[in-house]
């Protein structure tokens, strides 16, 4: 990739993608930049050859595609000081609940902008992006934005619409995933297995559940019968799970989440 790659904001993320791009090929160290209030952040990314720039507009003369990855919080005050040297820029919105929209109040109706949600299993390359393209960005110009995901994990394209929902299912689904590790973990421990044991192997059997999900093209319900026999051990568990309302839970967390992030963006 030719073109030069901003940040604005070194948070993790940020990070993230950086890493991916370099560790992919796709894009040189000396075609990255970051911006960040605390220039403490900058040395991580300085030790492997990415630039941290003094000013916002530094960042912005500098790049061709600009990533906003901030708070949701802090939009007004980052897209009021690039609005002035952000024509032809591709904008890159990565936070909760931000729309085209409100994007395009602030640099203009010809602002070219992208809106992903990533995931932080980027961090090592194995993250899932929701991805969409707003108009007059381009396809050749999207397709930019997509190689930079790509270079860290799995990317799908969505309509701005779901963008919120989506958020539910891949953006903060890591912590579902996290939590109930942590609860099998937990009931290991109380049955006397040690925790660096049972962390190993609920860690390992989500990766060969998940890879089961992605490469033998069976239904999550089917899936479940595998396991399952008529008055076995997993039937007990999973009467246990239904009978306290675990797909509910999931489903409600879902809710909120996207509820919260349709509160963000107002």
């Amino acid at each position: 990739m030719t073109e030069k790659i901003g940040f604005i904001g070194a948070g993790n993320m940020a990070g993230a993608i950086i890493n991916g791009l370099l560790r992919q090929g796709v894009c040189p160290a000396d075609h990255l930049a970051v911006y960040d209030h605390h220039s403490t952040h900058y040395a991580r990314f300085e030790e492997r050859g990415v630039c941290g720039v003094e000013t916002v507009r530094q960042l912005v003369k500098f790049a061709d595609i600009i990533f906003l990855s901030v708070k949701p919080q802090n939009y007004d005050e980052v897209l009021q000081n690039i609005c002035p040297f952000a024509e032809g820029k591709i904008i890159v919105s990565i936070a909760a609940g931000i729309s085209s929209a409100y994007i395009k109040e602030r640099l203009g109706d010809a602002a070219k902008i992208a809106l992903a949600m990533p995931n932080t299993p980027l961090l090592l390359g194995e993250g899932a992006t929701a991805l969409c393209q707003c108009s007059p960005l381009t396809d050749v110009e999207y397709a930019k934005v997509k190689a930079v995901f790509a270079a860290g994990g799995v990317v799908q394209d969505l309509p701005e619409e779901q963008m919120a929902a989506v958020i539910s299912v891949s953006g903060s689904s890591p912590a579902y995933v996290y939590l109930f590790a942590k609860a099998v973990i937990a009931g290991a421990v109380e049955q006397g297995i040690d925790v660096a044991v049972a962390k190993a192997l609920i860690a390992q059997t989500l990766i060969g559940s998940a890879k089961m999900l992605t490469d033998s093209g069976i239904e999550p319900d089917e899936l479940i019968r595998m396991v399952s026999s008529k008055g076995g051990t997993t039937i007990a568990a999973l009467d246990a799970l239904y009978a306290h309302g675990f797909e509910q839970a999931v489903i409600d967390g879902m809710r909120q989440c996207t509820r919260r992030a349709k509160e963000l963006g107002k």
